[in-house]
């Protein structure tokens, strides 16, 4: 019954812990004016994003209309429409769909697999470190858009490769990164005595050293957010992102280039698009990385 009473102890002390942690990260999050204002853009872009088809239907953005080619914006269409006469906004708001979809899950899959080998790197050392770390001198070598292009190159385009091709560019920057962590944090006293009772390998690495690492995890991830826009954007801007009808921000600014001067509006909003996104994730970023920072504490 003691003992009972004691875990129950433990378990409000700990809860009680991370709450008032939770409560100092937004508090310190908040004083950062730039990143609250990413925060609004981003909710903003999300909620567009997420209610896109009850703010304009899908077969405005593919549907073909000779009559309103070039289209000036206007209170039917608010974005005008584009050489083929289809409305930009709902291009541009079910084009954000395929953006940041690609962007959210190959930042999530680089995530995953970069920790996991960052953490059996770091943790194990030896022969599984240098195999590891050797490969991935291999994948570094060559740069990031330059790789996922001969990926989408050698496989065509589609929503699976190209969330393959970025995810393979970008799971490098997360293996150093948590490694570095594993490193300093296997030498903990509580890691120690987590062997020490007889945890596993496995036990500790997902219940002691990833938690303690999820601080810098969560500031790259939302880094690397912002750089696979841009990537996915390149990439469909050179042809090499979603086939077409299907709207991306990417394509919408290659296809603009040739009216630049006749109808700069079909180039302004993609390009914002992707400008505010971009930004907003890293202010969002900027902020996560000073709240998470212990040495930053008032």
């Amino acid at each position: 019954m003691n003992d009972q009473m004691v875990i129950a102890e433990d378990d409000a002390v700990e809860e009680f812990r991370r709450e008032n942690q939770t409560k100092e990260i937004w508090r310190r999050f908040k004083k950062s004016k730039g990143s609250l204002v990413g925060l609004f853009l981003l909710v903003i872009i999300l909620l567009l994003v997420i209610f896109a088809n009850f703010i304009t239907s899908y077969d405005l953005a593919i549907k073909q209309d000779p009559s309103k080619i070039l289209e000036a914006p206007s209170m039917e269409h608010p974005f005008g429409c584009d050489n083929y006469g289809r409305d930009v906004l709902a291009r541009t708001i079910h084009g954000g769909r395929i953006s940041l979809g690609i962007a959210v899950l190959a930042t999530l899959c680089s995530c995953v697999v970069g920790s996991l080998l960052g953490a059996v790197a770091g943790y194990f050392g030896g022969v599984i470190d240098s195999v590891i770390m050797r490969t991935l001198d291999i994948f570094m070598s060559v740069p990031d858009i330059l790789f996922t292009m001969a990926i989408v190159v050698a496989f065509g385009s589609s929503f699976t490769v190209l969330l393959l091709a970025l995810t393979v560019a970008f799971f490098t920057n997360y293996v150093r990164l948590v490694r570095s962590q594993v490193l300093n944090l296997s030498e903990q006293d509580y890691i120690e005595a987590s062997r020490a009772g007889g945890a596993g390998n496995a036990r500790i690495i997902f219940s002691h050293i990833l938690p303690n690492s999820i601080g810098v995890i969560i500031v790259n991830v939302t880094l690397n957010v912002a750089k696979i826009i841009i990537y996915e954007s390149t990439l469909s801007f050179l042809g090499l992102g979603m086939p077409p009808p299907q709207p991306d921000w990417g394509l919408m600014l290659s296809e603009a280039r040739e009216f630049m001067r006749k109808a700069p509006f079909l180039m302004f909003f993609p390009g914002t698009a992707i400008v505010l996104c971009a930004v907003a994730v890293n202010f969002i970023g900027d902020g996560l990385r000073d709240a998470l920072d212990p040495h930053l504490k008032s």
